[in-house]
């Protein structure tokens, strides 16, 4: 006697279309495209700054003030931050939940924490890269 085991169907392509949580994960999961952009685009710059010649650097940097990359730039920044840090601060309370006398703070405590510490720390790094300064 043999026996078939059940297969379930799956469909083909667009599976992912069907709910809103499946969506969410495959553009969380596109940043990875984004990522390898943003990599060629260093390794680039490197190439550029370690030729030793000002003028490839500077040529580098005109290149960046095109009005695509600075769109792309503008882009990745807002997919980044709705697909990536957003969901991210929004899961640390349960990730990690800080007790307050004994009982557990207040989620939004925790997620209001985690953005004033990204806001200070890049305000931070910009005051540190000279960006303040007139």
């Amino acid at each position: 006697m043999t026996r078939r085991p059940y297969v379930r169907p799956m469909p083909r392509a667009g599976w992912y279309l069907r709910q809103p949580r499946y969506r969410a994960y495959m553009l969380r999961e596109a940043t990875c495209l984004l990522v390898a952009v943003y990599t060629v685009l260093l390794i680039s710059a490197l190439f550029a700054l370690a030729s030793g010649e000002p003028g490839r650097w500077n040529g580098w940097l005109a290149s960046q003030q095109h009005v695509g990359w600075i769109v792309f730039h503008a882009f990745a920044l807002m997919f980044f931050w709705s697909f990536q840090s957003a969901p991210w601060f929004m899961l640390a309370p349960k990730a990690m939940p800080l007790p307050l006398a004994r009982f557990p703070a207040a989620a939004r405590l925790v997620v209001a924490a985690h953005y004033l510490t990204w806001l200070a720390l890049s305000g931070l790094v910009l005051w540190l890269a000279g960006v303040f300064e007139a």
